[in-house]
């Protein structure tokens, strides 16, 4: 099951792969990150604290800063936003999630409010200030929006005043602890002018100074969470004044020079939502985490599966385990996602980016964070089973990332909650148009066009469903009709993010020119498709769009391509493009893994010991 051809042709089979998942300029936009975690600062240190890991995060997220040619370059670029996540993630989660704190969510809002021209942002593009983003609240998560701490403005001092009224209005979970330096941050408030509510801003706030906090703010460390450890910390405010310039205003909204409240939006949602405008770019930076770290804990799945030798049958010579069906099966599965959730997670960056139908572009953005996120979380668990008890020790990478995944699904917007507001808006829109496999009856198994046509339908299907049962719900009871639709719409947005993957294979193989690399990467299209159309076959069934033969013969197609995409794992790894050191740094992805269990004072390094008292009394 390791069947690696080292010639010319191979190389370039791997470039076109490789090209595949990272894009057609992966050297000018993936180069610098791939450079960078292959340097010393960031290779895997020795046993450490859960502070001195903290610690390191912001040393390294100093590194970085110096290495930058410009921060806020960086928080301006969406693309260099997602390739430093991609990245970064599988080196060091607690590092990935300040530097997208501090980049994206702080400067980047800053930037996009202005902050390039009044305001001096010299503290922050030198990290002589971190920046963090204080939005959700004790009480408040997913609707952020209703926020409650306020910031009233001052008319004598000609400012605001920040104040946390009761617990629940805390904010939860920002970077504020001591560690990394002083730092500052944008606080979400409601921003009350002569008592009346105006909506939800951004204020920029000095939080702490080298050791403490700053007067009226006070900070307590939360409880530990699972993962790499980040100073998350509840954060409140007692009655904090800040100057006028505070204010991230904008069209959305701004205080004159008169004390008068304007703005030309004229829904207080909608301000709120052009202030944290910079959620979307998280979403795509959570996205770009997740697949980054699937890629890595596959690659040492199937490196390991390679060097772990095990009995044959009936005691016949050792095999690696990678040779068994039970093995290289579930790693083959996963290796046609990731190629899935690589092509999605582009596919809905170059939307985004375009800035055409920024509806549907945003839309598709929160669908794939959810669905890729949750991809990944599955192939993680899936390649650290694969690897047994030794992927459960933290130097071999990957239990980190296990519980990292899970802040990339809930952070920037939990994942069912954007799906179900995504479900919603798909619900009420035009029914989607029938796909390519309808009308006809039964098509073409081989056909990449066909399998797709049915990944459409499905989407079809379920939100067909979904209306019907709305229909069927009392009127007069929104959150009733709601829950009775919510399940099948909940599948329908699934079965979406799927399609869409699916288009977007379709388009990879179509532009690869005819040899090696468009045969693999066609084989991992029909393995992705055929496994969720065999989940999903007795709808397809009742729809007329496949035959009772054709679901029959489901298993032993999916178990062909199975096979063959086996063969090709180590060399699809390759195409991942993981710089050597960052694998050299995990022990089990290196055939010498033993080497790193080793006691240089045993008995088999001395010679003497046991072996030599058993041979004495011989």
């Amino acid at each position: 099951m390791t069947a690696t051809i080292d010639s010319p042709s191979a190389e370039r089979s791997t470039e076109l792969l490789t090209g595949v998942l990272l894009g057609g300029n992966h050297r000018r936009e993936h180069g610098f990150w791939q450079r960078l975690i292959s340097t010393e600062p960031f290779r895997r240190p020795d046993h450490r604290t859960t502070e001195e890991r903290l610690a390191l995060a912001y040393e390294r997220l100093r590194v970085l800063n110096d290495c930058l040619d410009s921060g806020a370059r960086l928080a301006a670029d969406p693309r260099a936003l997602a390739a430093l996540h991609e990245w970064l993630g599988p080196v060091d989660p607690a590092l990935t999630t300040v530097a997208g704190i501090h980049y994206n969510l702080f400067l980047g809002s800053l930037l996009d409010h202005g902050g390039d021209g009044h305001r001096d942002l010299s503290d922050f593009l030198r990290l002589r200030r971190i920046g963090t983003f204080l939005c959700t609240e004790v009480a408040h998560g997913n609707d952020a929006a209703a926020v409650e701490t306020t910031a009233e403005y001052d008319r004598e001092r000609d400012g605001f005043v920040l104040r946390t009224p009761h617990a629940g209005a805390q904010k939860f979970m920002p970077n504020t602890g001591p560690a990394g330096g002083p730092k500052t941050g944008l606080v979400a408030a409601r921003l009350l002018v002569d008592g009346t509510d105006h909506g939800v801003f951004l204020f920029l706030v000095p939080l702490t100074d080298e050791g403490q906090p700053l007067p009226g703010v006070h900070i307590r460390r939360l409880p530990t969470r699972t993962g790499s450890p980040v100073d998350h910390c509840l954060t409140s405010f007692d009655r904090v004044f800040v100057g006028r310039a505070a204010l991230l205003d904008g069209d959305h909204g701004r205080v004159g020079a008169d004390g008068e409240f304007s703005s030309a939006v004229d829904n207080r949602r909608r301000r709120f939502l052009a202030s944290i405008g910079r959620v979307t770019s998280g979403k795509i930076s959570m996205t770009a985490c997740a697949v980054g770290c699937a890629r890595a804990t596959l690659a040492v799945a199937v490196r390991y599966g390679g060097h772990r030798h095990i009995s044959g049958p009936r005691g016949s010579h050792r095999v690696p385990v990678i040779a068994h069906r039970s093995h290289h099966g579930p790693l083959a599965a996963a290796m046609a996602t990731v190629f899935a959730m690589s092509l999605l997670h582009r596919r809905a960056l170059d939307r985004w980016e375009r800035g055409e139908r920024r509806e549907e572009a945003e839309r598709l953005v929160a669908v794939a964070k959810g669905w890729i996120t949750w991809q990944a979380r599955s192939v993680i668990v899936e390649c650290r089973e694969r690897c047994g008890a030794q992927a459960l020790l933290e130097h071999n990478g990957m239990s980190e990332l296990v519980t990292g995944v899970e802040g990339a699904i809930t952070a920037e917007g939990d994942n069912m909650a954007i799906h179900a507001k995504a479900a919603a808006e798909m619900l009420f829109a035009a029914a989607p148009a029938a796909g390519a496999a309808s009308g006809g009856g039964p098509g073409d198994l081989d056909d990449p066009g066909f399998l797709g046509g049915l990944l459409a339908e499905l989407e079809r299907i379920w939100f067909v469903r979904a209306r019907e049962r709305m229909c069927l719900a009392p009127h007069g009871d929104p959150l009733g009709r709601w829950n009775a639709a919510a399940g099948p719409a909940l599948r329908g947005v699934e079965a979406h993010a799927q399609r869409q993957a699916a288009e977007a294979y379709a388009e990879a193989v179509a532009v690869l020119p005819e040899g090696p690399a468009r045969d693999r990467l066609g084989e991992l299209e029909r393995l992705f498709a055929l496994d969720r159309i065999a989940r999903n076959s007795g709808d397809l069934l009742a729809a007329g769009l496949l035959s009772a033969d054709q679901v029959n013969g489901l298993p032993d197609r999916v178990e062909r391509l199975i096979a063959t995409v086996a063969t090709h794992l180590p060399d699809l790894v390759d195409s991942f493009g993981l710089p050597p050191e960052l694998l050299a740094d995990w022990p089990i992805a290196g055939a010498d893994y033993v080497a790193a269990y080793d006691d240089p004072g045993a008995f088999w390094q001395t010679g003497g010991g046991v072996r030599d008292a058993v041979r004495g009394e011989r």
